[in-house]
């Protein structure tokens, strides 16, 4: 269980164009997609999960979301981008760090959530998971850096306002390919269980 108060941020207010249906609410393992994300994040011990949304996307109905530790926030412009719906959950959640865990990545393992929380708690560094040498998700971002990020331009990526705010970046190599696995078109869930 986590040491320190951890809370995540769940982008989740894209509109699924490539995917060519309701993305989030595809089945992966008998449950929607966006609880298999969800379910990795709270079974780590995560505090309170913000789930960022778009206007009409009609999540509020799942069971998951439904868990008192989940809470939905509203893009009201998620056209700008992905950074956008970060700086909005970013703005709602209060803790020590901040994982960043898009919604379609549903594969993500709980240890690795809790070990990339760990070790963001421990240096007050952005922790970037990597598997077999590439960059994934979640993202751990120390509370005082989030705050930062929520004034940037939302048009930015995450990437670029880490840079623009001179975040020292560490890396925590992981055993986890669920932190490289995200869901854009329908052939993404092949091979549905986490490894």
């Amino acid at each position: 269980m986590l040491a320190s108060r951890v809370v995540a941020v769940v982008p989740a207010a894209g509109f699924s164009t490539r995917f060519g249906a309701a993305k989030l609410l595809a089945n992966v393992g008998g449950q929607p997609l966006i609880a298999r994300t969800l379910a990795s994040l709270l079974d780590a011990g995560v505090a309170r999960v913000v789930v960022v949304a778009r206007e009409g996307a009609g999540l509020e109905s799942l069971p998951a979301l439904a868990d008192p530790r989940v809470t939905i926030v509203v893009n009201p412009d998620p056209a700008r981008g992905m950074f956008s719906s970060i700086q909005v959950g970013l703005a709602a959640a209060t803790g020590d760090v901040v994982l960043v865990l898009p919604a379609d990545m549903p594969f993500v393992a709980s240890a690795t959530v809790e070990a990339v929380a760990a070790r963001a708690a421990a240096t007050g560094s952005v922790i970037v998971p990597v598997h077999q040498g590439r960059n994934g998700h979640p993202l751990a971002v120390p509370a005082a850096i989030g705050d930062r990020l929520v004034t940037l331009d939302p048009a930015s990526t995450l990437k670029d306002a880490l840079t623009a705010i001179g975040a020292s970046r560490e890396t925590l190599d992981v055993p986890d390919p669920g932190v490289l696995r995200d869901v854009d078109v329908p052939g993404d869930l092949a091979g549905q269980a986490r490894e």
